[in-house]
């Protein structure tokens, strides 16, 4: 017998099955681009200050890649630790840059296996208009999914000295992790809106001059954004800081 709850449930696969293979095929060519958002603009060059508030606003952001659309925190962690592409966790890449991924295969939450083609991924160099960096909207002005994703993301965070005793503070919906200078130092879990400093890091020293901090964005269904600061050893956002998108140690 047929019931409304098994036609939910084969609508919801026939969904997910859509928005995971959707990004192996070309980009909407009827999309505006990201320059239509009103919370996102292409990067200009050179640097831009924090705020008052210390968030940071200028990120390099990969096209949304397909995930299994779970937030676990197990899962989370098997996207963290997943290599979706060669030096993930080192590359410092530049605006229009593209990664190919190699197939692979998922299982959608009802058991099914979904194939992934092999395809080429842009890299994406945007300033943010708010504290948060709003990934729902890389997405969908061009014409990619936002459902059952993942997202790289890098800055370079420019420190005028060292200063000891901070904590990078974010917050992110789903989950997310973050690494600065190439350590992971907090991750969020489970299914959440974002929430301004809800994971906050141990305590460590940023660099004198550039400090590469990176995240990791799993997103079922919905919103997806992220935001992220730093705060000084007195738990106030730093606000000294500038942000750049070139380090000035890669070759």
């Amino acid at each position: 017998m047929i019931t409304p709850r098994k036609i939910f449930c084969a609508l919801a696969a026939s969904l997910f099955t859509l928005a995971a293979t959707r990004p192996a095929l070309a980009a909407d060519s009827k999309a505006p681009g990201i320059a239509a958002s009103p919370v996102l603009k292409p990067a200009t060059a050179g640097s831009v200050p924090a705020g008052p508030e210390g968030f940071l606003t200028r990120w390099l952001v990969l096209d949304p890649i397909p995930g299994d659309g779970r937030v676990t925190d197990s899962a989370i962690r098997a996207a963290a630790t997943k290599e979706y592409f060669a030096n993930q966790n080192s590359v410092m890449p530049r605006d229009g840059d593209k990664v190919t991924i190699a197939g692979y295969s998922l299982f959608s939450r009802d058991g099914n296996e979904v194939k992934v083609a092999t395809a080429d991924y842009t890299w994406h160099a945007v300033d943010c208009s708010r504290h948060n960096l709003n990934l729902y909207h890389l997405a969908f002005f061009q014409g990619k999914p936002t459902s059952n994703v993942v997202f790289w993301g890098v800055t370079v965070v420019n420190s005028p000295d060292e200063i000891s005793g901070v904590r990078l503070a974010v917050g992110s919906n789903a989950g997310s992790v973050w690494w600065v200078n190439g350590q992971e130092v907090t991750a969020v879990y489970g299914d959440k809106q974002t929430t301004i400093d809800d994971s906050v890091s141990r305590k460590l020293t940023l660099k004198k001059g550039a400090n590469i901090v990176r995240f990791l964005v799993v997103q079922n269904a919905g919103m997806v954004d992220c935001c992220a600061r730093f705060l000084d050893a007195n738990d106030q956002p730093l606000s000294r800081l500038t942000f750049t998108l070139t380090d000035p140690a890669a070759k």
